[in-house]
């Protein structure tokens, strides 16, 4: 297997977060903290973010913004950049999964895709 010029590997664990969650009042909220590492060849830059966040009534919202907490990290060839952010919802379930918009030493554009994950508080899901 060939290593790319240009390739970010994502990888994601979240967490419910019961002290800032009112389920009362249908108020959930997760913690994620998302590990984005540079698996290709040359250093790339994390410029922006897209989002698409799904509840359990499976409405969806699309967030797009800047860089991550505030940063746009440029990563060299195996550096690994991570931050943790949080998202509330609804339901006590739902999902995320996007991209992030990379772009290359040379300026060349690339979208790293974020798989999708599973928001759940706990004893929801079978």
């Amino acid at each position: 297997m060939s290593v790319k010029p240009y390739e970010m590997t994502v990888q994601v664990q979240c967490q419910y977060m019961p002290d800032q969650s009112d389920p009362a009042q249908q108020q959930y909220f997760f913690a994620y903290t998302v590990r984005i590492t540079n698996s290709g060849q040359n250093p790339a830059q994390l410029v922006s973010r897209h989002w698409v966040i799904t509840d359990g009534n499976n409405e969806s919202q699309d967030v797009r913004g800047l860089g991550v907490v505030g940063q746009q990290p440029l990563l060299a060839p195996g550096e690994t950049f991570e931050y943790t952010s949080g998202c509330p919802l609804p339901t006590p379930v739902g999902s995320m999964r996007g991209a992030y918009l990379c772009v290359g030493d040379d300026g060349q554009p690339f979208d790293t895709h974020i798989p999708e994950f599973v928001l759940a508080m706990p004893r929801t899901l079978h």
